[in-house]
């Protein structure tokens, strides 16, 4: 397979899930890999706690922002390799043609934009959101993908999606 390669994460708001594995992924796949994150209806502005969540983990934030996902099936937008779904709403959507055809899967990940609570809660679920994101992240950059064939790495693709 190739030795570098376009991600894509995808949610319907991208304001937390997407914007957050974006980062992971921008910092753990370095060189090889480049992410993106887009929403279906994008909700027009990143979330704080998962900014927070981000600089925390010493990654960096800046231009994060919320995009709609027609910026990445257009004529001159970055092709792309790989395409992940984390939310199941965004899963269930007719999404756009990617050009090349991308591998895709689906994580869905817990909204932590839903939970309501003390700040504290609202903490403790981007932060939980944060960490399934890098664990699945850590397991998919694991992968040998110079070594698998297209079937395999769609089975482990979807594995990784049920840890």
């Amino acid at each position: 397979m190739k030795t570098s390669y376009n991600v894509l994460f995808l949610c319907t708001g991208n304001s937390a899930r997407s914007i957050m594995a974006e980062a992971i992924m921008n910092r753990k796949g370095a060189p090889t890999f480049r992410a993106f994150s887009a929403g279906s209806h994008p909700s027009g502005k990143v979330r704080p706690e998962a900014l927070r969540q981000i600089e925390a983990a010493g990654l960096n934030a800046a231009g994060a922002r919320s995009k709609s996902w027609d910026e990445f099936s257009v004529p001159g937008a970055p092709h792309l390799h790989f395409v992940f779904t984390v939310c199941d709403n965004a899963a269930k959507e007719v999404c756009p043609i990617w050009p090349g055809q991308p591998m895709t899967a689906h994580w869905g990940v817990p909204d932590p934009a839903t939970v309501h609570g003390t700040p504290e809660e609202i903490e403790r679920a981007f932060r939980s959101t944060f960490s399934i994101l890098e664990r699945r992240i850590s397991l998919f950059l694991s992968l040998p993908l110079a070594s698998l064939d297209q079937m395999a790495l769609q089975r482990s693709l979807d594995d990784i999606g049920h840890q």
